[in-house]
């Protein structure tokens, strides 16, 4: 239905609008406004009102949205993936997390939108330039202009919208609020234990065998993980980043630390594998001087002097895992790590 189709009796009474000519003095008229076309929901109060539960029905969703971003946020765990068309496999908490928030804050502003476009005045109202401080009668006139438009959105004798869009705008912040629990101490003490302890052997990580004292020649770098960790496990990657151990061995008389040739066996020393900087993988040994380089930023270690550090960003040594050798021969950890492995953090102590 178009305002053609309404009689002429039934539309809003219009201003009278003047219209320039043009003359000799001045030869280019003022087009001045075109004539304002009634949108239906000006004319029929049944398609306002169909306007107006559109807009709470996005309200509404936007609110069921937001409950949805907190309970995804609370149940789905952090390690499981599903699989997505055409993107692939991907986080089941972070999907959940982005489409819900996204239909919350989508539905607030496409809720404004219609509302603005369907419900609120939309004359257009011409206004000359005025001086940039304004007179007490403009100021009048601006507070005058405020009260009407007030009136005009309908707020207070819309009250399903207001109340929908207070509630949609109250929730959506908790999204916020939720996110905030991960600032707290929730590591508690994980991120100071590893998988090793007393009895746990040492698997080299290649053949995924346990070593024995004869599997590590002199000058040789060899990868461990403690044994029971595989591959397939589905917290591998959490836990190989704290347990990986490089294994040296040295000559007894070469080591000058006196507690990491207690905690050798036969100059067969066992180091964390991940940085002290920002938890890269040392990958790099020089045999002659007993050195190991991480690759990322040249943070350098002196293996004979209890991997303490010699050049880089790094903060402190290398923990060592004390080691020794069971009643069959292999190589065994007697313990877990005396301070924590990888990069420092504020509450280490």
């Amino acid at each position: 239905m178009s305002s053609q189709d309404i009689p002429e009796e039934n539309l809003p009474a219009e201003q009278d609008r003047a219209v320039a000519v043009a003359d000799e003095k001045d030869p280019f008229a003022d087009p001045g406004l075109p004539p304002h076309e009634h949108r239906i929901q000006d004319i029929d109060e049944r398609a306002a009102k169909r306007s107006e539960r559109t807009v709470a029905l996005l309200f509404t969703v936007s609110m069921l949205a937001t409950v949805a971003f907190i309970a995804a946020y609370v149940t789905i765990p952090v390690d499981k993936s599903i699989f997505v068309f055409p993107i692939g496999h991907l986080s089941a908490l972070n999907f959940a997390l982005g489409l819900t928030l996204g239909i919350a804050l989508f539905c607030i502003g496409a809720g404004a939108v219609h509302w603005a476009r369907t419900l609120m005045s939309d004359v257009e109202i011409a206004d000359e330039r005025h001086p940039i401080e304004a007179s007490p009668e403009v100021r009048a006139k601006v507070h005058a202009d405020f009260k009407q438009g007030a009136k005009e959105s309908a707020l207070g004798r819309r009250k399903l919208i207001r109340n929908t869009m207070f509630g949609a705008l109250t929730l959506v912040p908790l999204s916020g609020v939720v996110l905030l629990r991960d600032l707290g101490p929730l590591p508690e003490t994980k991120l100071r234990h590893t998988l090793w302890k007393k009895g746990k052997l040492l698997v080299n990580m290649n053949t995924n065998e346990p070593l024995r004292p004869s599997d590590v020649a002199v000058g040789s770098l060899t990868f461990a993980k403690p044994e029971g960790l595989e591959e397939h496990d589905h917290d591998f990657q959490n836990e190989i980043a704290k347990a990986a151990l490089m294994i040296v061995r040295l000559q007894p008389g070469d080591i000058k630390d006196k507690r990491e040739l207690e905690w050798s066996h036969e100059g067969i020393v066992a180091y964390s594998k991940i940085c002290t900087h920002v938890g890269c993988p040392i990958s790099l040994y020089e045999q002659q001087t007993h050195h190991v380089l991480c690759p990322c930023h040249q943070s350098t270690f002196d293996l004979s002097d209890g991997a303490r550090v010699i050049f880089g960003p790094a903060g402190h040594a290398l923990p060592q895992l004390r080691i020794g050798v069971n009643d069959e021969g292999y190589l065994e950890a007697l313990g877990d790590f005396e301070e924590p492995v990888g990069p420092a953090f504020w509450e280490r102590g």
